[in-house]
């Protein structure tokens, strides 16, 4: 029997998010735990909307000092080469990326955004970094050049930025060269603005996050019917996942979650904290009976 959104429990909701940061598919989730597909679409909403709002007021004068930047692909209903002609060019429909930005200290997740790959999502994603930082920083990201306005017009010359700029093969020439990273043949660290430490110039922390999202959120696995089928539910997904990662997860080598480590919190968020950003639902009052007389 599958039980309704006002019959959830705190416990129940904290369970049925559990699943769902660990990498299970929403069809999964119902299984594992009885709630109905409808009830955990509703909770993935409602969660989704609220770690949104909540990372982003917390998300505030962070101490970062080295920031790595990248976008990992997945897409929203179908290919993109599977688009319906009438949905070709909207949003929501094929690719659909997201952006991403790591602290290589503090291992923090200090911005993401869900939305295109072009110059206009760009400028976006690090007009809204920018302001949330307490002071100057080392910035890398990969060669795409679409960082390059963004980062001048969003920091000016107040940053130290450099670019990693990597070369790759044709890929393997075998029946599985589908399935298989083309081979890696050189990487050029490119200074850009300010004055940044080359030793330090990389993207391993941040492409390491992309593995880190790959395997916690079923809609970015590769090869599979776990995709989204709506982009709104994407990027709740996107919101709850980083929720749980920067504030309810301990990183193993940090021994705290990054923001314990950022000092963004004093404490680890539990499940049920996180489940308790949405108010539990209250069942509606039913007035007292009256029977209907016919006239």
């Amino acid at each position: 029997m599958m039980v309704p959104m006002n019959k959830l429990t705190l416990q129940t909701r904290a369970q049925v998010l559990a699943l769902l940061v660990e990498g299970n598919s929403i069809n999964a989730t119902c299984r594992i735990t009885g709630v109905s597909k409808v009830t955990v679409l509703k909770l993935l909403a409602d969660v989704g909307a609220a770690c949104g709002e909540f990372q982003d007021k917390a998300l505030r004068n962070m101490p970062c000092k080295r920031i790595q930047c990248d976008e990992i692909w997945s897409f929203v209903g179908s290919k993109q080469k599977n688009v319906a002609p009438e949905h070709a060019g909207v949003f929501g429909h094929g690719d659909v990326w997201t952006w991403t930005a790591i602290c290589a200290d503090t291992k923090l997740i200090a911005g993401f955004m869900v939305g295109t790959r072009d110059a206009d999502a760009a400028r976006a994603f690090i007009g809204d970094l920018a302001p949330r930082l307490k002071s100057r920083i080392q910035l890398t990201t990969d060669g795409h050049k679409c960082y390059l306005d963004a980062v001048e017009g969003a920091f000016g010359a107040s940053i130290d930025y450099a670019m990693l700029i990597k070369q790759y093969g044709e890929g393997p020439q075998s029946p599985e060269r589908k399935y298989s990273p083309s081979e890696f043949v050189a990487a050029k660290k490119e200074k850009v603005t300010g004055n940044p430490d080359m030793a330090k110039v990389s993207t391993s922390y941040v492409e390491r996050q992309n593995l880190t999202m790959r395997m916690g959120m079923r809609r970015f696995t590769r090869l599979t019917n776990g995709f989204s089928k709506k982009v709104e539910n994407h990027a709740h997904a996107v919101a709850l996942h980083f929720m749980y990662y920067n504030f309810g997860r301990i990183h193993k080598t940090l021994r705290v979650t990054p923001a314990m480590e950022a000092g963004l919190s004093d404490h680890v968020w539990s499940l049920e904290d996180i489940a308790g950003l949405v108010p539990e639902p209250v069942a509606k009052k039913r007035g007292p009976y009256k029977k209907k007389i016919s006239t």
